[in-house]
């Protein structure tokens, strides 16, 4: 688990005073990344078009490029706003596979500071039931201070 409180710390530190979305989400996602070896793949899918998300900054293997609302955990967490916390892929329905290894999954949507969702941070680890509750409040928070500005 994380030192969640040194790894805001941190993110915050490396953050401070920049706006732009992209330069964000890339710091956020190494910086999570490198944080717990349950991550695989730790990065961002940016709302690009109504209905649509495209891979933005990540760290990990290649993801997939395209990702509609209406499909997999990523498109569930746009669509919703809602965080989607799931033990085992397999039994998501819809699930997009991009990677074969992976077996759980965190995704969580981001807003910025009028309350839109401009993207969503997906986290996929090899492990089952890799992700906690605690993950996703902590997680959820780092987000909302992060891109509270943009």
């Amino acid at each position: 688990m994380p030192d969640y409180p040194a790894l805001a710390a941190t993110i915050r530190a490396l953050t401070q005073g920049e706006t732009d979305t992209v330069a964000l989400m890339a710091t956020l996602a190494c910086e999570v990344h490198h944080s717990d070896d349950r991550f695989d793949w730790t990065g961002f899918y940016r709302v690009t078009e109504p209905g649509l998300l495209k891979i933005g900054p990540y760290q990990g293997g290649h993801g997939c490029l395209v990702i509609p609302f209406d499909r997999g955990v990523c498109g569930a967490a746009a669509r919703t706003g809602e965080v989607q916390l799931v033990p085992d892929v397999d039994a998501f329905p819809g699930h997009i596979a991009c990677a074969s290894s992976t077996r759980s999954e965190l995704v969580l949507p981001v807003f910025n500071a009028s309350g839109t969702v401009i993207g969503v941070f997906d986290l996929d680890s090899d492990r089952p039931d890799a992700f906690t509750p605690e993950d996703a409040r902590e997680l959820a928070a780092i987000l909302k201070e992060t891109f509270s500005g943009v």
